[in-house]
This record gives structure tokens, C-alpha cells and sequence, in this order.
């Protein structure tokens, strides 16, 4: 087993605590095993060491990298979750008589039973809030505040005001108490309660920590940066003042924060916990190619919470192709790219912000009969609620008869939420269906209705009614009529108990309708949106970066990358500077994903290119990658956008044979396109071509390659500043001016 010289100095730290900041691909497993393994040869018992992973992935994947390394039969330590060691723990203080036994809570339906009776226990004195409490997305919203007031033992009135929680939830403290009381007299807890309980009950008394503590000499974290305020405060008392504590990760790469998680855990706080730590960087990734590394250290620089080190990508490594794109369209193109080059594509992941993003790319491989999974089995579109009640009012349209269906009826009644309860609409629906009139005004199932959820009801009613007359209307038509009848957006938005899941819904609203504008034929939309499709495993992946944490692939594209999708935005919800650097880090996260190929793709249209775009630098990256790997015809000055980065990052590689000046940018001179930026989505005008959209820029800014879509000519490469075009949106170029 070969170490740099950065990992040899983790493997050999020799007194007090320590801080590892190691870049995305950095070999942290093998570091950490190998470090493991000194401790044993240094004499240390394996029982003196406890070694925490994040999840059970990597605590499996960490175990079989131990054993590889290790001597046949040699004894190994503790290999932990920090929930595996949380249940360990509760154990031990039940057996004590400092805890009473619990049940754990292991399905999801338990503990929606529960935060249903607790949210009915206390709004019993206003039905009329009941129903919209026990909405699904509103019982979800209830279980992520209840666990992160565990995360960060906080206090839930104080939490509940700090969070963007919607005016309706106000009741959400008083429902978390009431929870606590009904898991208290159930003799019951759930997974954050093995954390939460033994942490109360260890700093709430001296004698009880005192068992606790001495029994390590060491303990090493993985993924430092992603603990919760619960985690840390725990390993602080099981470390005690005698355990060494080694904490590896990346402030770069915390992106849950909606779980707890802070940047600052594994920069000021760390040190405020322990006291003095040695730092010691991994600074080489064995991912990706130099293009990558200078892009990812381009994209992260502006924020401020983060760690003074660049990513610095080993010679060894394949050259990783950076390029940006326009649609769909250009990501199938680039699919049948990589497979022409005999690679498989399942070797292939589409990546995305939020799941909402992902629906232009599952229609438009279903169209191509390209092969794709999902992460998660529900998010494909034609199981997500809404988009099967969109697909019902277009069905419905086409087939009248359909208004006999009292299950068709229901789930158009049903979403998005009017917020009945589902019982009450499950009876109107069969009586609608079999009488096909509204019920009179003291019909029993109308019976304690509020007005508002009457006249709701009503009016879709009629709308059900009246859609056969408009079946000759185009889908988006329909779509955008059914939208603003029923008021979709208003309600998602109340039905969200967080701004940003309400503002994911009506994107999702938004990307159904922008897809439907490019189909006439009904029946075809309907038939493409309720296709009975699986997950295939030899098809391409699609993920949120959420969901991609701590993964790889070869090839991956970054889809949605807009301004206002990513980053996330808008005008009810607007980005401060900390989340901003939230969004920026999460940015970083995606890109680092990839080892050969990285594809930027935005919508074009009204979407304007995402900032962080133009923040990766990543023309300037994939020139100076060609220089460093000695591609380059020329041997002038490479002119850069952030030449003090680039400098640094030539420093470290001890290249000292390359020459970088900043970047000029000069006012672009009328008739002539050599000072003009590109981007995707621009329109330009061809002397001979005519009219077109660019697709995707490649090559250096200064004299760019760029593909065009010519409404009559079709697809054509052109040098930019060669050839006879004019930019047709002037607001647009200036506006690229600032994001390309």
C-alpha cells in the first residue's frame, strides 16, 4: 500500500487531536484504514479505538477495506454508525436504570400513526386546521422537525421560529411535545430518539458520564462536516479528556444542512470542542483530471465559510472532459456519444437539485427508449401524485366516460390537496360518480365541510364537467387552463409546510407544461406520462446530489443548472449570503461526482445559465488542463479569469514552465463577434445559415467553438469569431456578459 506524503502524515500523527481536511477523492478509506493499522502496530488495543462512519454504506465499505489491509486474523476495532453506537448506548443506561426500555420505531407508518394522534391531540379544539394536519407532505414536515429539534437539541418553540416554516405550522412545537408524551406512554422511540436519549441523559448527570468515559484512546470520524450538534455533543463525552480525536471531511462538501449539519463543525467548532488540533490537508484527489480539480476550485472559492486549500488532481489520473450544454436534447446527444465510444451507460448518472428538474430528462428518454433508473423508485414521473392527476384531466378530456370512475374522480379531487380528509373524498367520489350531480347543500357528505373547502370541491366538480368540451384544445393548453382553475399553485405553496418543497412543486407544474408545449396529440402525451416503466440496470442513473453523496461515476452531467433552480431562489424565498455558499457547496458536491466526463446542462429559454456556470471557469480549466498535460501547441501566457488561483494551483503541481496573465475584457466592437461571450441558449443569426439557438460552447473564451441549431440548417460546429453571425438578444449577451 503506497501513501503520498500527505497521508503518510495522518497514518503517523503522533500526540493530541487532529483535523483532516480531505478533498473529494482523496483516498480518506484507505488513509483512515492504513491509520488504524499504525495505532494496532503502535500497541494500541483495538478495543482503545472506535472508528465512526456516517452511514451503513460506508461503514461496510470501510470494514472491507480494513480487512484487505489488515494482517490474517488480525484483532480490528470498532466500526460504528453514529446510530449503531447511539442503540449500543441506550442498552447500556436501560441496564443501568438511567433509561426505561424502549421499542424502536422501525416502519415509517408507525411513526405517521403517532404524529397523526399527536397533531389531533393538539388542534382538537380547532377541527377546522385537522385536515390540512393530516396531509401527507404536512405529517413529513412534522417528523424532519421533530428529528432536527433532536439534531440540534434545540428548544422547539425557538427552532420553529428560526426555520422557514409555514404560518400553518405553528402548532408544530406543541404537536413535538405531545409526541414526546405519546412515545413516553408507548414505551416506544424512534431512530433520532437512540441519540437524543442517552445524550440527555448523560449530560444531565455527572455520575453517569463519568461510566462512560476513559474507555477510548482514540477515535477517527469520517465525514466530520455532516454531523448534527447531537453527534458532536455525544462524542465529546465518550471522548472525554483522555480520547485523541481525529475528525476527516471536507467543509466544502456540507450540504445537510437541512439535517443539522453546519460548515463551521468541522472548522471553528471542532477546535472549541477539543481545543488545539493539528490540521494536516489531503489536498490530491485520484478522481478526475486537472480540468475537473481547477473547476471545482473555481466554483468554491467565492465562499467564505470554507478551508484555505485547492483540490490538486495526480498526474496518474484520466483527463476529465468538461463541457456546458443546452436541454435534453444535448444530453441524449452526449449519451449516444459515450456509447459510440463502447462505454455503457450505466456508467452514466444525470444529476439534479431537486427531483422536480429530472422530469424533462425521464420524458425525453422515455421518448428515445434510452434505459434509465432512479435512485428512488417513486420519483418517476408517472408516480408522483400531481403528475397522475394532470395526466387524469387531460384523460379525461379525451374520454367523458371517465366521469363514472369513482377513483379517477377521487384522485382529481384529490390533488393537489383541498384539504379534506381522504375518507370524505373517497365518499363524494363514488356519489359524484354515480349521480353525476352535485350533492344539495345538507347532503350528509357535506356534513362540518368549511365554506372554502365546499366551494374547492365544487369548482373542480365543474371543472371535470366541462373539460369533454375542450378535448380539441393542445395539451399545454389544457394544462395551463386545469392549473389556473383549480388554483395549483396557490395551493401547493399552503400545502407545503416549508417554502422550498411548496416552490418544488410548482416548478414541477411549470416543467410539465414547458414539456407539454412540444406536443399536439394528447393521447401521445397522456400515453408518454402513464408508461409503466422500471428501473433498468443497465441504464443510466439518475440521482439528486443529495442522494449522490460519496459516489462516482465516469461520466455526469449536472442537469437545471438556472438561475433560480441552482442556486435556489425566488421571489418569496431570496438567497442570503449563507445560503448562497449552502447552494455553492452543493454545486461543488455535483461536479466532484464525475471522473472522465463532466456535462453542464441549463434549460435555455426563459432560464438564464446558472452563475455557478461561469463561477467553475471551466473553458479557462480545461485550456491550462491542456498545458499541464503538454497538449498545447502554444507556449504564451494562457490568459485566465482568476490568475491567482490558477498560480497557486501551479505552485502546488511544481509547474513553474507555465505563464498565466488575467484575462482582459474589452466593450464588443459593432459588426464583429470576436469580443463577444457565448453561451447555450443564446440566439444568433448566420449570413447563410439563418437563425439559431447555440446548443453548447467549447474551447477557450477567446476563441470559442460553438454548436448551433439552426431552425433550417440544423445542427452545425462553428469557429465563432470566423464566422459571419450576429447576436439577435442584446439584453441576453449583456446579461452573459456577467454569468458566462
Amino acid at each position: 500500500m503506497k501513501l503520498t506524503v500527505q497521508q503518510q502524515a495522518v497514518v503517523a500523527h503522533a500526540n493530541g487531536h487532529a483535523r483532516v481536511a480531505a478533498v473529494a477523492g482523496a483516498g480518506k478509506t484507505t488513509t483512515m484504514a492504513a491509520r488504524v493499522l499504525y495505532l494496532l502496530d503502535q500497541g494500541v488495543s483495538p478495543k482503545r479505538i472506535l472508528v465512526l462512519m456516517f452511514n451503513r454504506s460506508a461503514k461496510d465499505d470501510f470494514q472491507r477495506r480494513l480487512v484487505q489491509l489488515a494482517k490474517p486474523g488480525q484483532a480490528l476495532p470498532d466500526v460504528r454508525t453514529f446510530h449503531s453506537l447511539g442503540h449500543r448506548l441506550t442498552q447500556s443506561l436501560c441496564r443501568w436504570g438511567a433509561l426505561s426500555p424502549r421499542r424502536l420505531l422501525s416502519a415509517d407508518w408507525q411513526l405517521e400513526r403517532l404524529l397523526r394522534q399527536a397533531s389531533l391531540n393538539v388542534l382538537r379544539d380547532e377541527p377546522e386546521r385537522r385536515d390540512a394536519a393530516l396531509e401527507g407532505e404536512r405529517l413529513e414536515a412534522l417528523a424532519h422537525f421533530s428529528n432536527l429539534v433532536k439534531a440540534e437539541m434545540a428548544e422547539p418553540t425557538e427552532l420553529h421560529q428560526r426555520l422557514q416554516f409555514d404560518d400553518d405550522t405553528d402548532y408544530f412545537p406543541a404537536a413535538f411535545k405531545e409526541g414526546e408524551r405519546l412515545l413516553r406512554d408507548e414505551g416506544v422511540m424512534t431512530y433520532a430518539d437512540l441519540l437524543y436519549r442517552p445524550l440527555q441523559a448523560l449530560e444531565a448527570d455527572d455520575g453517569l458520564r463519568s461510566r462512560v468515559e476513559g474507555f477510548l484512546d482514540h477515535v477517527i470520524i469520517d465525514e466530520y462536516q455532516d454531523i448534527n450538534a447531537a453527534q458532536q455533543r455525544l462524542l465529546a463525552v465518550l471522548a472525554g479528556s483522555q480520547a485523541e480525536v481525529m475528525a476527516v471531511g471536507d467543509a466544502n462538501q456540507c450540504i445537510y444542512e437541512w439535517r443539522g449539519a453546519r460548515p463551521d463543525t468541522m472548522l471553528e467548532n471542532f477546535t472549541a470542542t477539543f481545543g488545539v488540533a493539528t490540521d494536516y490537508p489531503l489536498s490530491m484527489t485520484f478522481r478526475h483530471g486537472h480540468a475537473l480539480a481547477l473547476a471545482a476550485n473555481h466554483a468554491i472559492a467565492a465562499n467564505r465559510r470554507r478551508p484555505d486549500q485547492l483540490c490538486l488532481a495526480d498526474n496518474r489520473n484520466p483527463a476529465t472532459w468538461l463541457g456546458v450544454g443546452q436541454g435534453s436534447r444535448f444530453f441524449l446527444d452526449a449519451l449516444v456519444d459515450w456509447q459510440a465510444q463502447g462505454r455503457a451507460l450505466n456508467e452514466a448518472c444525470l444529476l439534479v437539485r431537486s427531483w422536480a428538474l429530472s422530469v424533462p430528462f425521464q420524458l425525453a428518454l422515455l421518448q428515445a427508449g434510452i434505459p434509465f433508473r432512479m435512485l428512488r423508485e417513486d420519483r418517476f414521473v408517472f408516480r408522483l401524485p400531481l403528475v397522475q392527476a394532470l395526466a387524469g384531466y387531460l384523460k379525461l378530456a379525451r374520454r367523458p366516460a371517465l366521469l363514472h370512475d369513482p377513483e379517477q374522480i377521487h384522485l382529481l379531487l384529490a390533488q393537489p390537496t383541498p384539504f379534506v380528509a381522504r375518507e370524505r373524498l373517497r365518499r363524494l367520489a363514488h356519489q359524484l360518480a354515480q349521480s353525476q350531480r352535485w350533492p344539495e347543500r345538507h347532503d350528509p357528505v357535506l356534513a362540518d365541510l368549511k365554506p372554502i373547502q365546499k366551494r374547492t370541491l365544487k369548482k373542480r366538480w365543474a371543472l371535470l364537467c366541462e373539460l369533454p368540451k375542450l378535448a380539441a384544445w393542445p395539451p399545454a393548453k389544457l394544462l395551463h387552463y386545469v392549473v389556473e382553475s383549480i388554483e395549483a399553485q396557490k395551493t401547493l405553496k399552503r400545502a407545503a409546510a416549508r417554502r422550498d418543497k411548496g416552490e418544488e412543486d410548482v416548478r414541477l407544474l411549470d416543467v410539465l407544461i414547458e414539456q407539454a408545449e412540444s406536443v399536439q396529440d394528447p393521447d401521445a402525451f397522456i400515453e408518454l406520462l402513464e408508461r409503466p416503466v422500471e428501473n433498468q440496470a443497465s441504464g443510466v442513473l439518475i440521482s439528486t446530489v443529495h442522494g449522490a453523496k460519496g459516489l462516482e461515476w465516469p461520466f455526469v452531467s449536472v442537469a437545471g443548472a438556472n438561475e433560480e433552480d441552482f442556486p435556489h431562489y425566488s421571489r418569496d424565498n431570496p438567497l442570503t449570503d449563507e445560503r448562497l455558499e449552502e447552494e455553492r457547496r452543493l454545486f461543488y458536491v455535483a461536479i466532484t461526482r464525475a471522473q472522465e466526463a463532466l456535462l453542464l446542462l441549463h434549460d435555455g429559454g426563459e432560464h438564464r445559465p446558472s452563475r455557478f456556470i461561469a463561477e467553475s471557469a471551466w473553458q479557462d480549466s480545461q485550456r491550462m488542463a491542456k498545458r499541464l498535460q503538454g497538449d498545447a501547441e502554444s507556449v504564451q501566457p494562457l490568459s485566465v479569469s482568476s490568475p491567482a488561483l490558477v498560480k497557486r494551483y501551479l505552485e502546488q503541481a511544481g509547474r513553474d514552465d507555465i505563464t498565466v496573465v488575467a484575462a482582459q475584457v474589452d466593450e464588443p466592437k459593432p459588426g464583429y463577434s470576436s469580443n463577444l461571450r457565448f453561451y447555450p441558449g443564446q440566439r444568433l443569426r448566420h449570413a447563410v445559415f439563418g437563425e439559431g439557438e447555440v446548443a453548447a460552447v467549447e474551447g477557450s473564451p477567446d476563441n470559442p467553438v460553438i454548436d448551433v441549431r439552426f431552425t433550417q440548417a440544423g445542427r452545425r460546429r462553428l469557429v465563432a469569431h470566423r464566422a459571419p453571425i450576429e447576436v439577435l438578444t442584446k439584453s441576453r449577451d449583456n446579461d452573459a456578459q456577467a454569468h458566462c
